[in-house]
């Protein structure tokens, strides 16, 4: 299973992606070196061998994450959510817009349809046990363009009051 999502995160990955990784060991072993080379001003050193050890956790990450929401940027509006009284189901339509300066292969879309409270420490900690989750897989959206989503969360048997969220991935 950690195999498949790492392979899956591998292929996924843009030219950019490797760029971005790239520089960043290139930055980790460069202020390792001047660590190494400064080792005789022992703040330095070790200041030079904090930044290194920074950019190399936190470079990668926190670069993969702000580069793809620059890039791949979209809007997801929900149009509509109606639960079924006749068959157990919530239907859910949407309108996924593509935001950004590029052509989106694919979107992968995830919904979600969790519990509400009222009280807000609740609401947070549902949020990551959701009732019912699926996603849908939408190809070859322009820039500038819209799509209308339709989804049906079967079987939804709960009687309460309920959220419903949507995320949509791109690239």
């Amino acid at each position: 299973m950690i195999t498949d999502k790492l392979s899956s995160f591998i292929d996924n990955l843009i030219p950019y992606d490797y760029i971005l990784f790239g520089v960043s060991f290139s930055l980790f072993i460069l202020f390792i070196i001047l660590g190494i080379l400064l080792r005789q001003k022992t703040f330095i050193s070790v200041l030079l061998f904090i930044i290194a050890f920074s950019i190399i956790i936190f470079g990668p990450t926190l670069g993969y994450f702000k580069m793809h929401e620059y890039l791949f940027k979209n809007e997801v509006n929900i149009v509509s959510q109606k639960k079924l009284t006749f068959i157990k189901a919530v239907v859910i339509q949407a309108k996924l817009t593509n935001t950004s300066s590029t052509d989106f292969g694919i979107c992968k879309i995830h919904f979600e349809a969790y519990k509400v409270s009222g009280n807000t420490i609740k609401d947070y900690i549902y949020k990551f046990k959701p009732l019912k989750q699926m996603s849908i897989l939408e190809y070859d959206i322009a820039k500038g363009s819209s799509i209308d989503i339709k989804a049906i969360l079967e079987p939804f048997t709960y009687t309460k009051d309920y959220n419903i969220s949507i995320q949509a991935s791109c690239r």
